[in-house]
């Protein structure tokens, strides 16, 4: 079983690069879905010090329909949005026998309305003041993976790690 974040139409290399991070960190797997705001090759990866970027599973899609072909089983399809009644929380994440994909939106739109509308109760909200438009990008996706790793136990995570000096004993 693996985690899943997918980025649809991401504008901005800092969050994608966040992101990858924690996908990294965490083993799971980065979809990113075209077209994309920033380019991410090797000469520009190295200049934004994505030194970890050779460590995250990346794969690219050229459209949402695209990435959507490549789910074998859309019942674990979460789409975050704040446009929901559903809390991310809430939901059961600990099925390990199929893989769960989290669909973010583009940061200046989020995702099509119309997708959202026809696909309501795959919409999971994270709970927050009416005093911002949106959470940022990176943070929602730590948010929604670290849920979903706690509810599978952090399986395949380092759960403890030892100062250098501990290690040499």
């Amino acid at each position: 079983m693996t985690n899943h974040i997918a980025l649809f139409e991401p504008l901005m290399p800092a969050n994608t690069g966040n992101i990858a991070r924690t996908c990294a960190a965490t083993g799971t797997t980065l979809h990113l879905i075209r077209p994309l705001g920033f380019q991410t090759d090797d000469k520009h990866l190295k200049r934004a010090g994505l030194d970890y970027w050779d460590n995250v599973n990346i794969e690219y899609h050229d459209d949402l329909d695209a990435f959507l072909a490549t789910i074998p089983d859309q019942r674990y399809l979460y789409l975050i949005t704040k446009f929901s009644n559903l809390v991310y929380s809430d939901q059961d994440f600990t099925d390990t026998t199929h893989d769960h994909y989290f669909l973010f939106g583009k940061e200046t739109t989020g995702l099509p309305e119309d997708f959202m509308r026809d696909n309501p109760e795959k919409c999971l909200r994270i709970p927050m003041t009416d005093k911002v438009r949106a959470l940022n990008l990176s943070n929602t996706a730590a948010l929604v993976i670290y849920e979903a790793l706690r509810q599978q136990q952090f399986a395949g995570l380092e759960l403890s790690h030892r100062y250098e000096h501990d290690k040499l004993k």
